[in-house]
């Protein structure tokens, strides 16, 4: 699963790229002319994991992983909508979610591109971009349908109105400023739109990026839009923090009176914001979480494993992880009755620990 880090530019996000995956990516390499993004792949946090490698002392044990790609920065000009530049628009099509740095940081050195620092304001300026690079794709569409449609089958006709009418309310809906992801659409609508890799219909999380001072009293935002998430993150911080062993890292905590890192939370929360839950395996070879949408079918999350599974499924051997653990193993779970038997439609859900019969 692929997230893009975006955000206007002298917002840091190549510091909070850094801070999410360890990196040492050039921080103003943007900057100098440079589009080519840094991509790196970061494992998701999760302490289930280590208590079942307590509990199994497994050969490996392997997290669900997300896939970080950071961007050039954004210009916001009021005056020109041009759009956004091809080859960014590319990365962010493939993108399965957004993650939009927003900058809260004063920094005399570091310019505002607006002259001034509003967290508000610029989440608004990139909202707008995004919303404007959707309708071009809107009105190009629109402009082709309105041509073709009277010289097709009747048949043929029909399907094309039904998608020239969906798309005019996505126009509707952007020009009244409200994002794709708001809408009430249906899955047969979901699925008609998909190819259009709508930026505005893509899961969206917000990061305010603080400077120290700011740790303890963090700005606030107010977005109440569908599938999004606002978390503040001193990018600076993390990302020397990214670099540091447990001990250092512990004290340097200590000293700035925090208990807790923020990068771990921002990685859980791109991982929730893009619909996925896990599912775990475990046993002696291989402790093991699996990314799966939610609401995944039991036949369907074996395919995850191996297609050959999927194909021979028999059924699965299901416990969920908070009544493993109180029962302390896997047999005294099945002598408490709470290992269960699943077919192939039973849905999967977080933190089942998954054990899947087949036969091919």
């Amino acid at each position: 699963m692929r997230i893009a880090i975006i955000g206007l530019s002298n917002s840091g996000k190549t510091t909070v790229f850094n801070a999410l995956t360890r990196g040492n990516a050039e921080t103003a390499s943007f900057s100098s002319g440079q589009f080519e993004p840094n991509i790196a792949t970061v494992k998701v946090p999760d302490e289930r994991l280590d208590v079942l490698t307590r509990m199994f002392q497994p050969r490996k044990t392997t997290q669900a992983d997300v896939q970080y790609v950071d961007l050039a920065g954004i210009t916001s000009d009021k005056a020109d909508r041009s759009g956004l530049p091809p080859a960014l628009l590319n990365y962010l099509g493939t993108a399965d979610a957004l993650l939009h740095v927003v900058r809260a940081f004063e920094d005399q050195s570091v310019p505002h591109p607006a002259g001034s620092v509003d967290i508000a304001r610029d989440v608004a300026d990139l909202d707008l971009e995004l919303a404007f690079s959707d309708m071009a794709i809107i009105e190009r569409r629109l402009t082709r349908l309105n041509a073709e449609i009277g010289k097709m089958s009747a048949r043929e006709r029909q399907v094309r109105i039904t998608e020239r009418d969906l798309l005019l309310r996505l126009q509707t809906a952007l020009e009244d400023e409200r994002p794709i992801r708001d809408l009430d659409l249906t899955d047969e609508e979901a699925f008609l739109i998909r190819g259009y890799q709508f930026l505005t219909a893509k899961p969206i999380l917000i990061v305010l990026n603080l400077d120290e001072s700011q740790l303890h009293q963090p700005p606030s935002l107010s977005y109440t839009s569908a599938q999004s998430a606002v978390v503040p993150l001193c990018a600076k911080i993390e990302a020397e923090l990214a670099q540091l062993d447990d001990a250092d890292a512990t004290a340097f905590m200590e000293d700035l009176g925090i208990t807790q890192v923020a990068r771990e939370r921002v990685i859980q929360l791109s991982y929730n914001l893009l619909g996925l839950i896990s599912f775990l395996t475990a046993g002696p070879d291989e402790v093991r979480a699996w990314p799966i949408r939610r609401q995944t079918t039991a036949v369907d999350a074996a395919g995850t494993i191996h297609s050959d599974i999927q194909r021979g499924f028999i059924r699965a051997e299901v416990v969920a992880y908070h009544d493993l653990i109180a029962a302390g193993s896997m047999a005294e779970a099945r002598k408490a009755g709470t290992v269960r038997m699943e077919g192939k439609q039973y849905s999967v859900v977080d933190g089942d620990i998954c054990h899947f019969l087949f036969n091919v």
